[in-house]
């Protein structure tokens, strides 16, 4: 579909002030999730308080998502716990003094790696804690897509558990650690790994029969960031574009935006997407101008506040998946998680 040249002017002045909010808003507001400032200033929160003065082993993980796949896998016998709280956007995070605390106390360290938590990994890298330190989907034997080079460094894009399959890999490295650390709860973790993979894999075929009722036609997504390529190669639901890139780090272009407009224009698209945990200031303007409707909020890198509709793993993918469907005009159908 072509612009006329008043039709142009305006979708460009509307983009040009979308983006403009969004960086200043993005610059300038805290983390959603995170501690209030003097918290954060007194270097622990009461979560991390008690984490430190629990006395079962204690993990570590950088992710709500990570944090829960560990859970799974350890059981109850281990205090498990996540730096970046809910809905917090682990590209932009910035750590605070008592996230080397935490950090320092822990027995086991895990973060995802592949630069989705650069600050993050950097605090690993710089304690004097012995403790192993594990990045998941760098050790998990996972097939990286979008290789890049940032600074001299390879990195991919790092949202692998977007791929069931991946999740599953994710729980091999995990009981790996586990079971090297500590030896003694080597059979516990086996049977709770099992039982977790079944899960995963089950929710896994759900997916795919559920994306295969979305109209072909129809069968495509828009995202606020480029965060779903894996769950796209998996079940089989192209992504058409993001606003930004594999990083909300990233300050995206009008030329980028309204070349997204045309693109979803013309591919006919009925829905694009917001995420829990990036700004939705200019996928929602990209919807304005596209004449297209919000198809809901997906759960890209964090999981929900407990209690919420994804609050772990198996969850917030069958919620993605539900909110796609329903969008896209598919036949939804509830997952229902294998009892343990």
């Amino acid at each position: 579909m072509q612009f006329g040249s008043g039709q142009k002017v305006f979708l460009f002045q509307g983009l040009v002030l979308a983006l403009c909010i969004f960086l200043i808003t993005a610059c300038g507001s805290p983390n959603p999730g995170a501690p209030p400032q003097g918290v954060r200033e007194a270097g622990l929160d009461p979560q991390a308080e008690a984490f430190l003065k629990s006395e079962k082993p204690k993990v570590v993980a950088t992710t709500t998502i990570l944090a829960d796949l560990i859970r799974n896998v350890a059981g109850e016998n281990f205090a498990v716990f996540s730096i970046l709280r809910p809905g917090v956007d682990p590209h932009v995070y910035e750590s605070t003094p008592g996230d080397s605390r935490v950090i320092s106390g822990a027995d086991l360290i895990f973060s995802n790696g592949l630069y989705l938590e650069p600050k993050l990994i950097k605090v690993i890298a710089a304690t004097e804690n012995p403790a192993p330190k594990i990045t998941v989907a760098e050790a998990g034997n996972i097939q990286p897509l979008k290789p890049v080079e940032r600074s001299g460094l390879f990195t991919a894009d790092p949202h692998c558990w977007g791929s069931p399959d991946n999740a599953i890999r994710y729980v091999d490295t995990i009981e790996k650690a586990l079971a090297q650390h500590f030896p003694d709860q080597k059979a516990t973790f086996a049977a709770n790994a099992s039982r977790y993979r079944r899960q995963i894999q089950a929710l896994g075929g759900w997916i795919k029969g559920q994306i295969a009722t979305i109209p072909p036609e129809k069968r495509f997504l828009v995202t606020s960031h480029d965060a779903f390529q894996y769950y796209s190669k998996f079940a089989n639901l192209p992504v058409l574009g993001s606003i930004l890139g594999l990083s909300t780090e990233e300050e995206p272009s009008v030329k980028k935006i309204t070349t997204l407009v045309e693109k979803v224009k013309k591919a006919g698209a009925v829905a694009v997407f917001t995420e829990t945990s990036t700004s939705p200031k200019l996928i929602t303007a990209l919807a304005r101008e596209s004449g297209v409707k919000i198809g809901g909020a997906l759960y890209s890198d964090s999981l929900g506040i407990e209690g919420s509709q994804g609050d772990t793993y198996l969850k917030s993918m069958a919620a993605n998946t539900q909110t796609i469907v329903e969008a896209l005009g598919g036949t939804y159908t509830a997952f229902v998680p294998s009892t343990p």
